[in-house]
Formats: C-alpha cells, sequence, structure tokens
C-alpha cells in the first residue's frame, strides 16, 4: 500500500511508546478502553478470571436527563479489567433499550469485540470537532454507573461523544472524558497474575484500508501511517489503532476466523512479565503461541472469537518496529 498522505488537518502528535498517564491533557488522545458484547456476564468473567485477570463486579449503566437529571437505564451492564493504563470491558443487554438493541445486533453477527472507545479532557470540544470534520453525531450521552469503593458506595461518571451508527462501520467508536478517575482506577483492581499493566492497541481487518486509515484519522485527529504487508497504523498520545486486510489477518492469524469484514480481531496489552502471561493462558487451556517479542493467545469462548497480543514493550509488536 502506498504511504498515506498527511491531511493538513491532522497534526502528528506521536509521543513516547507508552504515555504514563492515566487521563489526557490538552489536546492528547488516548486509546482508552475495548469492549466485548457477551450474552452471558458471569460466564465471561470467570474465563477471564481464569485468564489471569481480576476482573470487577458487575455493574449496571444509566445515563443522566440533560433537562430532568432523572436516571434513564442504558439497557447494558458490564464488568472491567482495569490496567495501569487504560481497560477492557465485558459489556451485556439489562434490558430492551436502544442501545441494548445494538448490541443484540452486533451479538447476532457474533460475540467478541465490538467497541473500541478513545478518551480526551473535552468530550464536548471533541464531538464539535467530529462534526467539522464531516462526521454524523449523536447528542452528547452522560452516563454513569455504580462502583463499590473501600470507602462505601461510589458512582464513575462519563461524558460521551457518538457517532451515528454505521458512521464507524468498525463497531461502538466513539470518544469520552472521565469525570472520576479514582472511582474507576481502584488500586485494588490494577493488579493481575498475567501482569497485564497497559492497553496498547485495537486491530482491526478491514476490506479498504486505505479508506478506514483515512477515516480513523480524522475520529482522532492523528494522521495514519502505513506499515509493512499492506496495513496501516494510527498512532495515538497512548496506544493506536491497527487495520489490516482480511488476507493478511488470515495469513497471520489463523487462528482467529475472519469470518466477517470489518472485523475487530483483538487488541495488544502490555505486561511486566512475560512468563506470567504464559503462565495464565497455559492454566486457562487457551491456544496460543509466540512471536518474535511476545506471545498470541485467542480469546476463552465466553469473551467471543479474537485474540491477545502480550508485549513487555510497545515496540515489540510486529505492526510497531
Amino acid at each position: 500500500m502506498p504511504a498515506l498522505p498527511d491531511r493538513s488537518d491532522v497534526v502528528s502528535r506521536a509521543g513516547p511508546a507508552v504515555n504514563q498517564s492515566q487521563l489526557p491533557r490538552g489536546d492528547e488522545i488516548f486509546l482508552d478502553h475495548v469492549g466485548h458484547f457477551v450474552r452471558d456476564a458471569q460466564a465471561a468473567s470467570r474465563a477471564l478470571r481464569r485468564a489471569g485477570f481480576a476482573p470487577t463486579p458487575l455493574s449496571i449503566q444509566a445515563n443522566k436527563d440533560p433537562v430532568t437529571g432523572q436516571l434513564i437505564p442504558t439497557g447494558t451492564g458490564n464488568i472491567t479489567a482495569m490496567f495501569a493504563r487504560g481497560y477492557m470491558e465485558v459489556l451485556f443487554k439489562d434490558s430492551d433499550t436502544a442501545l441494548s438493541r445494538e448490541l443484540d445486533a452486533a451479538l447476532t453477527r457474533r460475540a467478541g469485540l465490538h467497541l473500541a472507545a478513545f478518551c480526551v479532557s473535552d468530550a464536548a470540544a471533541a464531538r464539535e470537532r467530529l462534526a467539522g470534520a464531516g462526521f454524523a453525531v449523536q447528542d452528547m450521552v452522560r452516563m454513569q454507573r455504580p462502583v463499590e469503593t473501600e470507602n462505601g458506595s461510589g458512582v464513575a461518571r462519563f461524558s460521551i461523544a457518538r457517532v451515528q451508527p454505521m458512521a464507524m462501520a468498525e463497531g461502538r467508536i466513539q470518544i469520552l472524558t472521565h469525570h472520576t478517575e479514582e472511582a474507576v482506577w481502584q488500586p485494588r483492581w490494577l493488579s493481575h497474575p498475567n501482569s497485564v499493566t497497559d492497553l496498547i492497541d485495537v486491530v482491526i481487518a478491514v476490506d479498504d484500508v486505505e479508506e478506514a486509515a483515512r477515516r480513523f484519522a480524522r475520529f482522532t485527529g492523528r494522521p495514519a501511517r502505513a506499515t509493512e504487508g499492506d496495513g496501516a497504523l494510527i498512532r495515538l498520545d497512548r496506544g493506536g489503532v491497527y487495520l489490516i486486510s482480511q488476507q493478511r489477518a488470515v495469513e497471520k492469524l489463523p487462528e482467529v476466523a475472519v469470518t466477517s469484514l470489518p472485523f475487530m480481531i483483538g487488541y495488544a496489552l502490555g505486561v511486566q512479565s512475560m512468563a506470567a502471561a504464559e503462565a495464565a493462558v497455559n492454566d486457562a487451556d487457551l491456544e496460543w503461541r509466540a512471536f518474535e517479542s511476545g506471545i498470541v493467545a485467542t480469546f476463552p469462548a465466553e469473551l467471543g472469537a479474537g485474540a491477545w497480543f502480550f508485549v513487555e514493550a510497545t515496540e515489540g509488536l510486529p505492526w510497531r518496529r
């Protein structure tokens, strides 16, 4: 694939391999979290624990009505695995709403990854930027969910900017701002037997890499760069998006059946100890293999189709070299 040209309105601000801040400052943008859509939340939680993660308790989500202030159930709940930087979540249906029907529609295609969320310091400003970049945007969402803290009950609150369904066909692709860092990233949930500390990149197979790369560049405000094997990488101020063709996915990751496009294949996780990661996937009886600087392991069936890429250093990922 030829080098993807930089857009004049997309400025390169790629920072160090790992930005140590939990939340972005100024105009930074991070890959904040990814989300698995599942039918059985408790089974997914048990599968995470088998694979060496320390999942949080189940939580039910709600939106705050901007006029009345009343909490309106979103129809979904979640379980998370929190990392020192970023996190992953498992989303499930709790009641019938427009949002939970989106989850149902995704599940009719397959269980697995259907969400990638980017974090900024001002989601409302990001929404205006998205509209200016030609995206059809939805109204701002102010979501919250109850959390238990070591000091009692608390609330995690977020502001979310979303585009209209299918504006980003890869899944629920959104930008958010965290308002309650302490409630979300509690120290007691950050230590995992598999030693994961960082969410790095989300990996997505697409039909047209160049088109998707330009669109994600507009969405994130960061340039796309061509990678070896006709792929493209959008490096953010922390984390990124790696886009590949179906042919490349089949060649390099035959363990995951990419049955339709677009397809969120998986995500890369930074670990403190490769030995701990290997022991965890072995104990979970997952299919895995080594590559030059890390390992790739398929998700447990309870989390859907896809794979984790574990590395000790971000630049050890093949597409990051």
